[in-house]
């Protein structure tokens, strides 16, 4: 056991690298772990910023039961009325419409424990297999790739293999942003070995791309036809490895058939993803002459109706030179969620059973059923997210248990989603904070525990088995998922199947099941791990499974040849392009893509707490090319509509090359507790991929249009604000103070009441100061509290508009002086004041300005070089691609003056 003031080691709860995290206090911050495999210490700032989610404010803290008929008015309850309410309306609505009627909906940012007791409930004992995960909407085409290739859901490799690598090839994948330590590991090697290569397939050319050598700036959904190709020149060289095409795989002369006859023509196949025929054949030849080569993919392959095949003309190309599972070479699946992977182990996706057994086989099936006693145990595939709530909202699924996610922000067609579980008769939502988009429809919130104060494991990309401890007690009445699970399982008949009393004996079963009946046929065996008693469970340091004896897990898998298929060959897979399920129109003109931003995380339930990640991009954006947005009226900085079929949402323009003409971008993260208007979600198109089920988020027609306002402004408030009379606002929340950027319509009779109605300022309050210009339309205004910058509001031309990071240091100080209330008034610094501009580094809260000043005054000319003068980029290296980019626009303007 641990000592009482020892520090504790845990995950970190973001991304699929799965970095382990030390916390010496409560109070003090999170820190890296350098022991832990998957980061050695390092950290990137969402993980750097950990301790400042672990406040109250917002958290869900007892059982509530809502009324429909008083949607406000939540009624706080016991959990033993909670769980027999939760137990009779589900026992209620089985014994009516069946099992099938009820649905679980549950993410990827449970422990595995939690996972496996909401698997076996509802496939074992209600006898449905109607659970699936947030997890499909990331990383199910890839599991789907790898079953059919491989036999079963496998990453081959480990992140070794980056370092190992002369090639790296990173396919939509925005690794800088996305997975910035795993990005940090890469950059560390490439300085150290220069020779190596790395080449970037993206539509965008994202802060990923600063470390390329290639970038392949293909059209969207071409990447099928671009592996294609690679395999159809690999042959046509004759770069492959006959060996071991012949005595390992089979399948390969359909597959190349289908590559040759697709994308085999170099000419017609650069038009087609609108690349040069340069680029691609540099492209090829680097992957025909680089032994050790490892392919990363992510987001970009796997969210589309395409996703299964672009995962397997991956795979196509690396078992046809052989490169699978050996050290510096194989294709890498990077997941985006810190426990897809767990999640996978015990059959979180609705179309699989736990230990990665399968529905298809009936003896797979019995198999199951006979460990967990399970006579009722689901013999079919269940519902898919998308198919789920569809289901739902056509009156089919009566009863949903969404635990930890939140779908109407998340899911393609999200105001589909939203009116499903208005439809639905029964909702419960288990989360940490009280309120989302999706808690607003529950008939029932249940408290669960977050991180810091949940026990149990996850597994990260590698397979890597990593505990989360909890380093604090749980407050008010929130409990573990698990635990909540098993009670309702108890309370529906079974007690006899759920009387665990701690996560160490559900990790215990999880690990036997795994190993039962299992004489090597399936990989995902943890029988070094069986039997580990609370103080083992609790020491257990990081290993990458197969676990075959105590404390030995398993680098790398496949690398002998031997695949977990009937005939122990691994499987090409024919994979033809095709043109996208909806495609541009005049109406629609533009491709619409969504994706992450380095500082938030999903649906900002957690970073948005975070004062340290809200400065870095506050607002939801859409970035659009400097020629489109000419074409289609609006401006950088301007606010625009973008509308597709489905919705539309409103954000701010930001005009960049970086971006093809005919695409769009905008961030998933924003939604209604951050916005008024900016659920992106709410435009996708719900075409899935037929195999995976995984949807289509990279290429939705859309069109962009100017939103017009009558005056804009920017307000910082300690307290809340009365938002309906706002066109347009979204919200950061900074440290002590919310920072709002907001937008209206029509004219106001007098500005200074219209600003105190909403900044909540009574009208006796003494210490208000404001300022007025009827003429410009501009408006100052700002309150004191004892002495202290209370709130302050500002309305004018936006080029007009103060500096933020001047005015949020502003809310720091313990007393506002004279010349600060003068500032104040004017909206600028008086005298000779810097301003440091919009933050580029987190880590350090390094600004725009400060940068390019220092790059100015010293003469910096790197990355480097800035960091020594200022610290920016010297922790997660997250920002080093913005600061080279600053470095160019100084260099240029020299040049140029």
């Amino acid at each position: 056991m641990r000592a009482a003031n020892a520090p504790v080691l845990t995950t970190c709860p973001y991304c699929g690298v799965g970095c382990g995290v030390r916390v010496d206090s409560v109070k003090t911050p999170v820190r890296g772990d350098e022991q832990h495999p998957a980061n050695a210490g390092r950290l990137c700032v969402k993980g750097s910023a950990l301790g400042e989610t672990l406040g109250l404010d917002g958290r869900l803290l007892y059982p509530l039961r809502r009324d429909r008929a008083a949607p406000d008015a939540l009624q706080r309850i016991d959990w033993n009325a909670a769980l027999d309410e939760v137990a009779a309306r589900f026992a209620r609505t089985i014994a009516e419409h069946g099992p099938d009627s009820v649905a679980f909906y549950v993410s990827g940012q449970l422990l595995t424990e939690d996972y496996y007791v909401a698997n076996k409930l509802m496939k074992g004992f209600i006898g449905s297999a109607n659970i699936d995960t947030n997890s499909r909407l990331c990383m199910s085409s890839a599991v789907a790739g790898h079953k059919r290739a491989f036999g079963e859901d496998i990453v081959p490799g480990c992140y070794e293999d980056f370092e190992l690598a002369d090639l790296v090839v990173l396919v939509g994948s925005n690794t800088a942003w996305c997975h910035p330590v795993l990005y940090q590991r890469i950059v560390a090697e490439k300085e150290r070995r220069p020779q190596m290569r790395i080449v970037v397939v993206d539509p965008r050319h994202t802060p990923t791309c600063d470390l390329a050598d290639l970038h392949l700036p293909l059209a969207p959904g071409s990447d099928v036809a671009l592996f294609n190709g690679l395999l159809a020149w690999l042959a046509r060289h004759d770069a492959g490895d006959r060996d071991y095409v012949e005595a390992h795989t089979q399948g390969v002369d359909a597959a190349l058939a289908c590559a040759q006859a697709t994308a085999g023509d170099l000419d017609a196949l650069a038009a087609r993803c609108e690349l040069t025929r340069d680029k691609l054949e540099t492209f090829y030849r680097w992957f025909a002459e680089t032994e050790k080569t490892v392919t990363l993919f992510s987001q970009g392959v796997n969210q589309s109706r395409q996703g299964t095949d672009k995962v397997n003309a991956i795979i196509n190309c690396h078992l046809y030179t052989g490169r699978v599972g050996k050290p510096g070479s194989g294709p890498f699946s990077m997941t985006g969620q810190p426990n897809a992977m767990g999640g996978r182990e015990v059959g979180g996706l609705s179309n699989t059973l736990a230990a990665h057994l399968e529905f298809s086989d009936a003896q797979q099936r019995d198999c199951v059923s006979r460990f967990w006693n399970a006579p009722r145990l689901a013999s079919t595939p269940g519902l898919k997210a998308v198919d789920l709530f569809d289901a739902m909202h056509a009156g089919h699924i009566k009863a949903v248990w969404i635990i930890a996610t939140n779908p109407v922000v998340s899911l393609p067609d999200a105001d589909r989603v939203r009116e499903a579980l208005r439809r639905c008769d029964f909702v419960v939502v288990s989360d940490v904070v009280a309120s989302t988009d999706t808690s607003r429809h529950a008939d029932l919130l249940l408290p669960a525990q977050a991180w810091g104060e949940k026990d149990g494991t996850v597994t990260n990309s590698e397979r890597c088995i990593s505990r989360q401890r909890a380093f604090r007690a749980a407050p008010g009445e929130a409990q573990p998922d698990w635990w909540v699970l098993a009670e309702v399982g108890k309370r529906l008949g079974h007690a006899g199947a759920f009387t665990y009393a701690s996560a160490h004996e559900i990790f215990d079963e999880h690990a036997r099941l795994s190993a039962f009946e299992n004489d090597g046929e399936r990989l995902f065996d943890l029988r070094g791990l069986v039997g580990l008693g609370a103080a083992a469970y609790d020491a257990l340091a990081p290993i990458r499974w197969p676990v075959l004896q105590p404390g030995q897990g398993s680098d790398r898998l496949l690398g002998d040849g031997r695949f977990p298929m009937p005939d122990g060959r691994a499987a090409f897979v024919a994979t033809e392009p095709q043109r996208p399920a909806h495609p541009v129109s005049a109406a629609f003109p533009l491709i619409l893509n969504t994706g992450r931003v380095r500082d938030q995380w999903h649906t900002m339930t957690r970073t948005g707490t975070a004062p340290t990640l809200g400065a870095h991009l506050p607002e939801p954006f859409v970035d659009v090319h400097p020629g489109d947005a000419l074409t289609q009226g609006v401006r950088d900085g301007a606010l625009a509509r973008v509308s597709t079929e489905w919705g539309s949402l409103v954000a701010r323009v930001r005009c960049r090359t970086e971006l093809r003409r005919g695409q769009i971008f905008v961030p998933i993260h924003w939604n209604d507790q951050f916005a008024s208007d900016a659920r992106v979600g709410a435009l996708v198109n719900p075409v899935v991929d037929p195999i995976s089920g995984e949807p289509e988020f990279k290429h939705t027609p859309a069109r962009i249009e100017d939103f017009g306002f009558d005056w804009c402004g920017v307000l910082f408030t300690r307290g809340d604000i009365e938002r309906t009379q706002l066109a347009w606002w979204a919200r950061v929340q900074l440290a002590g103070v919310q920072r709002y950027e907001f937008a209206g319509r029509g004219a106001v009779a007098d500005r200074g009441a219209w600003a105190r109605a909403v900044l909540g300022i009574d009208d006796a309050t003494p210490d208000w100061i404001e300022y007025r210009d009827e003429a410009n339309g501009v408006y100052h205004a700002a309150a004191f509290r004892e002495g202290r910058l209370h709130a302050c509001l500002y309305i004018a031309p936006s080029s007009a508009l103060p500096s933020r990071q001047w005015l949020a240091e502003r809310f720091e100080r313990a007393r506002i002086t004279g010349r600060d209330r003068l500032s104040l008034l004017a909206g600028a610094p008086v005298g000779a004041a810097a301003d440091d501009g919009p933050l580029v580094c987190s880590c350090f809260r390094v600004g725009r300005n400060a940068i390019v000043r220092a790059i100015r005054e010293r003469a910096l000319k790197s990355p480097k070089e800035v960091t020594a003068c200022l610290k920016a980029g010297g922790n997660c290296g997250s920002c080093v691609p913005e600061i080279r980019g600053l470095l160019a626009d100084c260099a240029l303007a020299e040049e140029s003056s």
